[in-house]
């Protein structure tokens, strides 16, 4: 798997991700360019007008990350609209894709867990890189991400780390800060709270969820275009989120979108359950390969019904900054990485 380090300014870092990532950036264009085709029937000369929407306000309200976006055009030798595109696509593609991720936090005495199943479809899996991130005055980040987009799974130096559940709910207000953009953000804070109050005096452009827990508290906050809320830890110290609002969200309706999310945040609260009150890594891992409802379980498979597979499971322990990258299905692990700040 392609790991790329990055330091400088925000050019600087996005020029090396570019120049590193060009084969991987170039298979994500095409990957993104057939899916919008397919389900919204929008070729990529449209895609990219689309992002030109973003693309100003993104330059004029969080200058460092076009300034980094521009810097990935630029290593990779395509437009900053391709770029922009990447990383606003859960905005363009407005709620037409359809993945399933299962994502969990659960502090205990000794260890701050945080991790989750990504899933989405198979032949994105060669386009995931380790994006590794210093820069001056902020803290060091390690995260897994398709390539081209800035901000994904991990942690950082302080040890505040976040996952990501996508959500379906009407709504999209391109003046707000795109969700990967947020994803970003948060992993440039110094601890959970700071990152949630940076992305709700923003406001978030389209509906999601987004996992963010530090060595001593986490939070699953959950958003649309309009209405955001915060689902705190349970009494055993845990947080289990899926594919729908879990949380009540004025306005907002239909929101079950992916039937075997119910499904799997109740297995994982279940499982947990049956755990001791201070789990191994193994046992909290193992948590992550679980079949029961197969295809559309925890561990997802593309066949059937289920249009995505997991294409890596994550755990991380942020009171050490450690976590361990299983690539492909946790039951058939591709291949390893482990993270250390």
């Amino acid at each position: 798997m392609l790991s790329v380090d990055c330091r400088g300014s925000p050019y600087e870092i996005g020029v090396q991700h570019g120049t590193a990532a060009k084969t991987h950036i170039e298979r994500c264009i095409e990957f993104y360019a057939s899916l919008f085709q397919e389900t919204s029937k929008l070729d990529w000369p449209e895609v990219q007008d689309i992002a030109g929407s973003f693309s100003e306000h993104i330059k004029k309200t969080w200058p460092e990350y076009h300034e980094e976006m521009q810097g990935v055009a630029a290593g990779s030798g395509r437009s900053i609209l391709d770029i922009i595109a990447l990383n606003v696509r859960t905005e363009i593609a407005f709620g037409r894709f359809s993945d399933g991720c299962t994502s969990l936090a659960w502090h205990t005495e000794k260890r701050a867990y945080l991790g989750q199943n990504w899933d989405w479809m198979e032949r994105q899996k060669e386009n995931l890189i380790i994006l590794k991130i210093s820069q001056p005055g902020k803290p060091s980040i390690q995260m897994i991400t398709e390539a081209g987009i800035i901000g994904k799974i991990g942690f950082n130096s302080d040890g505040v780390g976040v996952c990501l559940n996508a959500i379906k709910a009407k709504g999209m207000d391109p003046e707000r800060l795109p969700v990967h953009l947020g994803l970003r953000m948060a992993l440039e804070s110094h601890s959970a709270n700071e990152a949630v109050e940076a992305l709700e005096r923003w406001g978030m452009a389209a509906p999601a969820h987004i996992l963010i827990a530090d060595a001593n508290d986490a939070v699953g906050f959950e958003f649309t275009s309009k209405t955001t809320a915060k689902l705190l830890p349970d009494t055993k110290g845990r947080v289990v989120h899926s594919n729908h609002l879990l949380l009540e969200h004025p306005g907002i309706t239909d929101i079950v979108w992916i039937k075997d999310s119910l499904f799997r945040v109740d297995r994982m609260a279940d499982l947990c359950d049956k755990l001791p009150i201070e789990p191994t890594w193994a046992e909290v891992s193992k948590l992550f390969e679980d079949e029961e409802n197969a295809p559309t379980a925890i561990c997802r498979e593309q066949k059937g019904g289920s249009t995505s597979a997991t294409l890596f499971n994550i755990v991380m322990d942020l009171k050490q900054r450690t976590g361990i990258v299983r690539m492909g299905r946790p039951t058939a692990v591709e291949e390893t990485v482990t993270l250390g700040l």
